[in-house]
């Protein structure tokens, strides 16, 4: 199988966040996210059932949990959302690509 580029073939903006598995086995998956400007609804929260390491690759972004903090992210920055932290998208720059790992809770 040939290699592939993370931050070849982005898909054009539009009105959603674009999600697409590399890689999944088991009780991990590996996607990437590319965001164009996007950001959750309003009243929106993603509150997953396992942990997830999420790390900007190029772009910007702020992410914003649910007691109010919020943590704005530049490429090269990563951190693990621990499962049930409520958390979502407050803003993205254009041609922002995230990579996430996600795993379920033993």
């Amino acid at each position: 199988m040939p290699p592939r580029n993370l931050l070849k073939n982005l898909p054009p903006p539009g009105p959603d966040e674009d999600f697409e598995t590399l890689f999944e086995a088991g009780a991990m998956r590996i996607e990437r996210i590319v965001s164009h400007r996007n950001a959750s609804p309003p009243g929106f929260w993603y509150d997953q059932a396992g942990d997830e390491w999420v790390m900007l690759v190029q772009g910007t972004a702020e992410l914003e949990f649910d007691d109010g903090r919020r943590i704005a992210l530049a490429p090269g920055d990563w951190l693990v959302i621990p499962a049930g932290r409520r958390h979502r998208v407050a803003s993205t720059g254009p041609d922002t690509v995230w990579l996430a790992v996600h795993g379920t809770k033993a």
